[in-house]
């Protein structure tokens, strides 16, 4: 380019080029694991604050009981797991995983001076920050800052199924994709302006720095959307997920993972959780929809070898106070648990003490797990990257992985 209407209109081409979903809009660039057979991280977010109380029931406990008279799970609406605690029986794919050993339980998991504001939780969950810190990136974006050289950096290995971007995916040099759909994906991509522009090789882009990074992201962006969708279409599951977006979605990851894409991290959610009244209808069939959905996708993986290679971190921005409301629902409260599943736990189970619902805080259970032991655990032992850089100090490991 030799001036500066050059510059402009390359601007205003990649500006149009843009004029897509959200999903190319927040791409950047990160990290390329390799091989694209490693291990895989997906996490889970049941968004709304899930109510734990009554996913993990501590059924032989009378203050449960006592604290939830009309909404307290009894015993034909449960499914024993241990001498003291049942699932829900809307969880029947969970317990299959407990069962066989592919599922580990961290009961009262949180953080100190918790808020009850969703999206602040949400910001503090996904930016692993304490309460009283603000942070414009996410856990997952600064594992992508620390572990990737520009040389290095490809869209796709990180990919929130989803038409934008949490906070969580965003590092501060690094950016994951977000793509609710590799087919929508592909259609979207094929702005004839934008592959015109991309196609383009500027012999003095270095005069011009800002047009250099539109052009470098807008080709990045393009292949990675030709990446993800070439990958979507060399394997198509036959299982069968439930008939909802969330099972699509965890579909199109399993479809992802088998035909062996260089994705690293994949990030999806489920909502809403926010039950604050008539409760036991609403979270039941998103209860079964979320468990439903896991046994395809973990069966899945199995029949074609991944489940070793994937571990799944399912979480809520909190949980729910201990009693009932008037509504018959369940108001925001502080610490729930963290579900962990895989084919290669290094112990699974329930790994603490079930929550202490005698010993409240403003009628709120008292966290004894700090998450981010949660996130500096995945991160060390399954993702092999030191986590304090990240998390921006050392945290003691759990012991699943």
């Amino acid at each position: 380019m030799s001036n500066r209407r050059d510059f402009l209109k390359l601007s205003t081409l990649a500006s149009a080029a843009f004029m897509m979903p959200q999903f190319l809009k927040a791409s950047g660039r990160i990290i390329a694991p390799g091989t694209g057979k490693g291990k895989v991280l997906v996490v889970v977010q049941l968004s709304g604050g899930n109510d734990w109380l009554n996913t993990l029931v501590p059924f032989r406990n009378d203050a449960y009981y006592k604290a939830r008279p009309s909404i307290g799970l009894q015993q034909n609406e449960l499914i024993k797991i241990t001498d003291n605690a049942a699932f829900n029986n809307n969880l029947g794919g969970l317990a299959e995983l407990y069962d066989n050993g592919n599922l580990a339980i961290i009961n009262s998991v949180g953080y100190e001076n918790p808020v009850l504001s969703h999206f602040r939780s949400m910001d503090i969950w996904q930016g692993a920050t304490d309460a009283t810190d603000y942070s414009s990136t996410g856990w997952i974006g600064r594992f992508l800052d620390h572990t990737c050289s520009p040389e290095c950096a490809k869209p796709h290995t990180a990919i929130e199924i989803d038409d934008s971007l949490s906070l969580a995916m965003k590092g501060e040099r690094l950016k994951a994709i977000a793509c609710s759909n590799p087919d929508i994906l592909n259609r979207s991509a094929q702005n004839t302006i934008a592959r015109s522009v991309a196609a383009k090789q500027h012999a003095d882009e270095h005069r011009h720095p800002n047009a250099a990074f539109l052009h470098k992201t807008l080709v990045e962006t393009l292949q990675s959307t030709d990446y993800i969708y070439s990958q979507s279409k060399i394997y198509k599951s036959a299982s069968l997920y439930p008939f909802h977006e969330f099972g699509t979605r965890l579909k199109t990851i399993a479809e992802l993972i088998i035909s062996g894409s260089e994705t690293q991290v994949y990030y999806i959610s489920l909502g809403s959780f926010d039950t604050h009244a008539i409760q036991k209808f609403s979270q039941n069939r998103l209860l079964k929809i979320y468990s439903d959905a896991i046994k395809a996708f973990c069966n899945d993986l199995k029949l074609n070898n991944r489940f070793e290679d994937t571990m799944i971190l399912t979480f809520s921005e909190f949980g729910r106070r201990v009693a009932q409301n008037a509504g018959k629902g369940t108001d925001h409260g502080a610490a729930g648990n963290v579900f962990i599943a895989g084919g290669k736990l290094a112990k699974s189970g329930i790994l603490n003490p079930l929550p202490d619902l005698e010993n409240l805080e403003d009628g709120n259970l008292k966290y004894t797990i700090d998450f981010r032991r949660v996130y500096a655990t995945l991160l060390e032992n399954w993702l092999q990257t030191p986590s304090a850089n990240i998390l921006g100090r050392n945290f003691e490991k759990l012991n699943f992985a």
